[in-house]
C-alpha cells in the first residue's frame, strides 16, 4: 500500500505540484521572499546583538540598522513582489519601474489616516514588518496592471523614438495605478491598507493554533519529502510569522505576556521542530553514524557536521529521505509530534514563548533553544524530544538498513 502511495506521489503528484508552483506568479511570490531574507537576517542580528547588549550595557545602540532594513520590510517586499512578477511574466522593461510605481501605490496606502494622520512613526510602523500582506497585495496588483498593458504592445511600431515610447509605456500604466488609488483612499475614504489586513486576519488567527501549527509543519514536511525546497512556503509562511512575532516584541515593551506560539523563531530558531533541519533528521543522521551498513555508516559522518546546523539537504536527497517509502513516513510524523511537543510546553509554561525577533536556523541546538526562550529548560526539553524523535526514526532506519546492508552482502 505504502509503495502503491509513494509510486503515484512520484510519478502524479510531485510533478504536477512542481508545474502549479513553477507558475510564473507563485514563483515570483517565492523568489520575492528568498530575496528578502537578507533584510530579515539583517534584523535577526541586530535583536541578537541587543541580547548581548542587555548584558554588555556600554555597547552602542545599532537600533537604527535594523529600524532601516528590517523595519522597512513592507516597503522592500512590495518593490520585489512587483519587481519578481515582472521579471517571471517577461516584461524585463518594467521589472525596476514597476517596482517603484508599487512602492509610490503602497506609499498612499500605508499613509495614516484619522487620529494618526500626522505621525511619522505611525506611518514608518506601517511600512514595517505588520503590512507584510498589504505589500504583497499591491506587489501583485500593480504588477498585474503593467502586465496587462504590457501586453497591448502600445506604439510598438510607430516612429516615435525608443526612449519616448518606453516613457509613454511607463507613465501610462503608472498613472492608473497611482490613479485607482487615489479614488479608493482619498476620493472614496477607503482605509484600504486596514482592509487587506482584516482580511487576512482569520489566516492569521488560524495559524496561531494548535492544528495550524501542525497544517504549517506538515507542508513544509511533505512537500520537502518529495524533494520540493521549503522555501516554497514562505511565501505564505513569512506573513503570519513576522507579524506573530511583531506582536510578541510589541506586548514585551507594553509589558504584557506575550501569546503568538507561532513564529519562525519557535518553527527554525528554537530547532524543536527543525532539529537538524525540515523533518527532524538530526535522530535520524545520528543513527546513520552507528549504523552497521558501511554505506550508511560513512553518509552519516559526512551529513552530521551540517545536521548540526540543522541544515539536512544533503542527507534528504543523499541516504535519501527523499521519496524513500521508508523514511518518508516518520519524517511526516516528526512533522506533527514537534508542533505538539513545542505548544504543548509554551501553552503550559514549561517553556517561554520567543518574544525576540532572531532568525538565523543554523545556531546549534540546544544553544539555540536557550537563547531564543532565555530559558534554560530549553535544554532538558531539547533532550527529550531528540529521544522521541530516535524512537520514531529508529524501527523504520532498522528496516532501511537491513535493505543496505542485503545490497552490501549481494554486491
Amino acid at each position: 500500500m505504502m509503495k502503491k502511495l509513494i509510486n503515484w506521489l512520484s510519478v502524479s503528484f510531485a510533478p504536477k505540484a512542481s508545474e502549479i508552483f513553477s507558475k510564473p506568479v507563485l514563483s515570483a511570490i517565492s523568489s520575492s521572499m528568498q530575496k528578502v531574507v537578507p533584510f530579515i537576517l539583517t534584523g535577526s542580528l541586530i535583536f541578537f546583538y541587543n541580547v548581548i547588549k542587555t548584558y554588555i550595557t556600554f555597547l552602542p545602540d545599532l537600533s537604527p540598522i535594523a529600524n532601516f532594513s528590517f523595519g522597512l520590510l513592507t516597503l522592500i517586499v512590495t518593490f520585489m513582489i512587483a519587481n519578481q512578477c515582472l521579471e517571471k511574466l517577461k516584461h524585463p522593461e518594467y521589472t525596476v519601474n514597476g517596482g517603484l510605481a508599487a512602492i509610490g501605490v503602497l506609499m498612499m496606502v500605508a499613509f495614516p489616516t484619522g487620529e494618526n494622520q500626522d505621525s511619522l512613526n505611525h506611518f514608518i510602523a506601517n511600512l514595517g514588518p505588520s503590512g507584510m500582506a498589504v505589500g504583497m497585495i499591491v506587489g501583485l496588483i500593480v504588477s498585474f496592471i503593467f502586465h496587462i498593458w504590457g501586453k497591448i504592445k502600445f506604439l510598438q511600431d510607430s516612429s516615435i523614438p525608443d526612449f519616448v515610447v518606453s516613457w509613454i509605456n511607463f507613465l501610462i500604466p503608472n498613472i492608473i495605478v497611482l490613479g485607482a488609488s487615489m479614488l479608493v483612499v482619498n476620493v472614496f475614504g477607503i482605509n484600504l491598507y486596514q482592509a487587506i489586513i482584516n482580511i487576512f486576519m482569520p489566516i492569521s488567527s488560524i495559524a496561531q493554533t494548535l492544528p495550524g501549527f501542525i497544517i504549517i509543519s506538515l507542508l513544509y514536511a511533505f512537500f520537502y519529502t518529495l524533494g520540493i525546497s521549503s522555501w516554497l512556503w514562505n511565501a505564505v509562511t513569512t506573513p503570519i510569522f513576522m507579524t506573530a512575532i511583531n506582536e510578541n516584541i510589541e506586548l514585551v515593551n507594553a509589558g504584557k505576556e506575550v501569546v503568538n506560539i507561532v513564529t519562525s523563531e519557535s518553527f527554525f530558531t528554537l530547532a524543536f521542530i527543525t532539529m537538524g533541519g525540515v523533518c527532524a533528521t538530526l535522530a535520524l543522521n545520528i543513527l546513520m553514524c552507528f549504523s552497521k551498513s558501511n554505506q550508511l555508516k560513512m553518509l552519516g559522518r559526512v551529513f552530521i557536521a551540517p545536521s548540526i546546523f540543522n541544515i539536512n539537504e544533503p542527507l534528504m536527497f543523499g541516504a535519501p529521505v527523499v521519496f524513500n517509502p521508508i523514511l518518508m513516513l516518520p519524517a511526516w510524523i516528526n512533522a506533527v509530534v514537534g508542533p505538539v511537543y513545542v505548544w504543548t510546553l509554551m501553552k503550559t509554561g514549561l517553556l517561554n514563548i520567543p518574544s525576540k525577533m532572531i532568525q538565523v536556523g543554523q545556531i546549534p541546538a540546544p544553544a539555540s533553544s536557550v537563547m531564543i526562550t532565555e530559558d534554560l529548560r530549553a535544554i532538558l526539553w531539547w533532550a527529550i524530544l531528540l529521544l522521541i524523535y530516535t524512537s520514531i526514526w529508529y524501527p523504520f532506519f532498522k528496516v532501511f538498513e537491513k535493505e543496505k546492508i542485503d545490497e552490501e552482502l549481494a554486491s
